[in-house]
């Protein structure tokens, strides 16, 4: 595992991207057929590489540039982290990131993945499941929302249960359902990356052989290999984003801030432009997402920074959960839980409640939507004031 000091200056570099010299694959879309997503993925292998658009989560789309060597790279670090090459199964779009890089890998591996064809079900992914050979590792990459559905039916859980790794990513997993479905058997990694790093780099806390992570001012930089050339049609954002230090190494500057361990283990606390500033204090949204995915009957979390005119910013909850959760519908009942274990200024004191999240197309939480829908709540609705703020 390769690390470079925190106290390493980084610098722009030189010549951002222009394009590749061949022309690159744009993926089908998710209504291609398999065969055709294939053939765009051994294009890219080839040499031309590919072009992906990143999610959007926070309503800026880009166009990232992969090449074949970054693709490459990734998929032969991940085949190593998990136990070799072997058969996916396909249940991501594959004009994302994630789903892309399980037919990179599955070309790589010399094999064709299995499709949970339309949209996402547990019948589907079960009928993909009993279409995987039996020989050799059987993998498959989904984002938290799918995880949940699966373990939550038994037909689900007893698919993943024969998995050689299950791969989860794209929004952070509640701590509670990776507990529940480690517990039925279910063998997890819990993976970090973006479309700029080739997808998930980072598994379980740890970079993938080849990968280097950093921290500057609690900022994640990520380098290695599985890099991206850059941004299609923006050189300035390119050089800003994209650095070298004094010994030549490139890195990537997410939007993330975390923590690293005397061992080096990574542990995200959200993304940068998530911290939320309430009444003078910073506050986390990770470690509070943790807190509230414990609370009985809680199924799905998110937390969010909403404008507030008392606090500048208010801490907002959204949360999916059962109907035995009906004793937590009101904030102060929510806060009332979390006195215990969390800092007041860091308490939700707005909560809504849905039936489901709205999601985007590559399977992650549209936050943009769900800040808009907070924003058009109240303020402060906790009647315990409390004095800390």
């Amino acid at each position: 595992m390769s690390r470079t000091p925190q106290g390493v200056r980084l610098t722009a570099v030189r010549g951002a991207y222009a394009g590749p010299v061949q022309r690159p694959v744009t993926p089908p879309g998710p209504g291609s057929t398999t065969e055709e997503v294939v053939r765009a993925a051994r294009r890219a292998l080839d040499g031309a590489g590919v072009v992906l658009t990143t999610s959007g989560s926070t309503g800026h789309p880009k166009s990232v540039a992969l090449s074949a060597t970054a693709l490459r790279a990734s998929a032969e670090a991940t085949a190593q982290r998990v136990g070799g090459h072997g058969h996916w199964l396909l249940a991501l779009p594959p004009d994302h990131v994630a789903g892309w890089q399980v037919v990179a890998r599955s070309v790589v591996a010399g094999t064709v993945p299995a499709r949970a064809e339309g949209p996402f079900t547990v019948e589907g992914f079960v009928a993909a499941a009993d279409r995987l050979a039996p020989d050799g590792p059987r993998l498959v990459s989904l984002v938290p929302t799918q995880l949940l559905r699966l373990i939550e039916d038994p037909r689900g859980t007893a698919a993943l249960s024969g998995f050689s790794a299950v791969l989860v990513g794209g929004a952070a997993l509640p701590a509670p359902l990776g507990q529940r479905a480690e517990a039925a058997g279910v063998r997890l990694h819990r993976t970090y990356g973006m479309t700029e790093t080739s997808g998930g780099c980072v598994y379980d806390g740890t970079p993938l052989d080849g990968v280097g992570v950093r921290l500057e001012e609690g900022r994640v930089h990520l380098g290695g290999p599985v890099l991206a050339d850059g941004y299609v049609g923006d050189p300035a954002l390119t050089a800003d984003r994209f650095t070298s230090d004094g010994a030549g190494r490139r890195w990537f500057r997410t939007d993330d801030v975390g923590e690293l361990s005397g061992d080096g283990t990574l542990r995200l606390l959200g993304r940068a432009d998530d911290m939320i500033n309430t009444g003078g204090f910073k506050v986390a949204p990770r470690p509070l997402e943790d807190a509230l995915g414990r609370l009985p009957g809680v199924r799905e979390v998110l937390v969010l920074g909403v404008p507030d005119p008392e606090w500048g910013e208010r801490v907002a909850a959204v949360l999916v959960g059962e109907q035995s959760a009906h004793d937590l519908r009101d904030v102060g009942a929510v806060r009332d839980r979390l006195r215990d274990t969390l800092p007041a200024h860091a308490l939700p004191r707005q909560v809504v409640w849905l039936t489901a999240l709205p999601m985007l197309a590559s399977g992650k939480p549209d936050r943009v939507a769900l800040r808009a829908m907070c924003a058009g709540g109240s303020g402060t609705m906790d009647p315990h004031r409390d004095s800390a703020q």
